[in-house]
């Protein structure tokens, strides 16, 4: 029998915050999470500042986190892990009491952050920190967890994917619980330089905290972000059963591929339109039950042009009606973790009626013709809402939320 499916627990550790109210409070406000890098001396690149998530958050992975397994995780790992506790926590549930059988684990896992920025890596450590299923195996030992544990990789996608799965395991009645999520950092020399040569990246080294400026005609390339995203997926009827708190149901998804290019989305975002388009149809609902739409919005001059081409073909004369912002504005891209912090962004509107704004939107792109909340919060009552994550390698995946 088809299962509802809701979500009873998050948790964000990003640059603007180690808890999603702290994060809510920020991103509401319009802060900008992007400083100048710390983690290593970023001197000789083209792109010498990030969205680094606090130095507050290595205490707080110390009361989450034995010391013996901490040393046999990097950073990001350490992030996964601790966001997976605090979803935990917050959805208050008790796996002594579940069925660990029906209890699965899905990550979205790029890599696990053992580049020459990591500390401490060792022979003896370096096998454990550079497993790419880290990330869930060590969430699955923590709770004894018997339902199937892995990881997904789908590049800028991959914990939109991860929820897509899990809504699936849940929704075909093959598991309960399942905790998905993801966690990322890139902000390391090896991979700063690669995307400079790509010229994917904003090289405004003058003012970091406004380099981040989708849909904006003077955008320069993408910022990137660190941090971790965690949702804990149940079954309605699970979750009534224990009488838990429901943050927002999971109401569809579509997940697609290009098959065009390893690096650029479909040309006039037709890939992306897709996308969009199957995600609603999926969801059962109509386009103009859409309220609003947390972009992938990049900061990118491909990315940003086509998605906004894309959400106007999809829907049409409505399209000036959907608002649209993107959260990178403030948070730069996280990367693997993009899909899960943008999707528990997007619950957070649902559940306060309140749009985080685009930020450092102060030249508008004359060829980019959407409402992107610029640069305030809006108030808005919202029942249904899209979070878009567009991966390299043509890797798309639209989530629709809905308000409980």
């Amino acid at each position: 029998m088809s299962q509802d499916v809701v979500i009873t627990g998050m948790s964000l550790i990003t640059s603007l915050g180690l808890s999603y109210e702290e994060n809510w409070k920020n991103l509401v406000a319009g802060k900008s999470g992007v400083k100048n890098i710390t983690l290593f001396d970023a001197g000789a690149l083209a792109t010498r500042f990030a969205a680094e998530v606090p130095n507050e958050f290595e205490e707080l992975s110390r009361t989450y986190i034995k010391k013996r397994a901490a040393s046999q995780m990097t950073r990001v790992t350490r992030m996964c892990v601790t966001a997976a506790k605090i979803a935990v926590e917050d959805a208050g549930i008790n796996f002594d009491l579940a069925d660990r059988t029906r209890c699965s684990v899905i990550i979205g896992v790029v890599n696990t952050g053992n580049s020459s920025a990591e500390k401490d890596t060792s022979p003896q450590n370096t096998v454990f920190k550079t497993m790419t299923n880290s990330m869930p195996a060590w969430i699955s030992l923590e709770y004894q967890l018997a339902g199937p544990n892995f990881a997904v990789n789908t590049a800028c996608a991959s914990s939109a994917y991860a929820i897509a799965f899990g809504f699936e395991m849940i929704k075909s009645g093959q598991a309960d619980v399942v905790i998905v999520g993801g966690a990322d950092s890139i902000i390391n020399f090896e991979e700063i330089q690669g995307f400079n040569a790509l010229y994917a990246l904003s090289v405004a080294n003058d003012t970091p905290e406004s380099a981040s400026k989708p849909f904006s005609h003077d955008r320069d390339g993408f910022v990137i972000g660190e941090g971790a995203g965690v949702l804990i997926l149940e079954s309605k009827k699970h979750a009534l059963a224990r009488n838990a708190r429901i943050h927002a149901e999971i109401a569809g998804y579509s997940l697609t591929s290009e098959g065009y290019n390893i690096m650029a989305p479909m040309k006039d975002g037709e890939g992306m339109a897709q996308t969009m388009e199957l995600a609603i149809k999926n969801a059962g609902i109509k386009k103009e039950d859409v309220g609003y739409i947390n972009a992938h919005g990049t900061s990118t001059e491909l990315n940003d042009r086509y998605e906004t081409m894309a959400i106007r073909k999809v829907f049409g004369d409505f399209a000036n009606q959907v608002p649209v912002s993107s959260s990178k504005s403030m948070l730069g891209h996280t990367i693997g973790a993009a899909g899960a912090i943008e999707a528990i962004i997007t619950v957070q509107s649902l559940k306060y009626g309140i749009l985080p704004p685009t930020i450092n939107y102060l030249q508008p792109d004359p060829d980019l013709d959407l409402d992107f909340v610029p640069n305030v919060a809006r108030p808005k009552k919202i029942r249904f809402a899209l979070s878009n994550s567009f991966g390299f390698g043509g890797h798309n995946a639209t989530i629709v939320l809905k308000k409980i």
